[in-house]
């Protein structure tokens, strides 16, 4: 929550310890939140496989657009 709006990235070490929970916990969901400030990152935390990750400000301030996430998505 410290990181939300904040442009930051995300707490991608936090993300990564989390994750290993998902081998004891399948049904586990992770959804990154907070600090993405670019496609790059949202390219990392897919990379770490979490479920799903909230990106608000960035689009907002045309740091990541709608059709580089659809691309992403794709």
């Amino acid at each position: 929550v410290s990181k939300d709006g904040m442009l930051s990235g995300p707490s991608f070490e936090l993300y990564e310890d989390l994750i290993k929970l998902k081998k004891k916990f399948p049904s586990f969901y992770l959804i990154a939140s907070g600090g993405v400030e670019c496609i790059e990152d949202l390219e990392r935390l897919k990379k770490l496989k979490v479920d799903g990750c909230i990106v608000g400000k960035a689009i907002y301030e045309n740091r990541i657009s709608l059709s580089a996430l659809k691309e992403m998505l794709c």
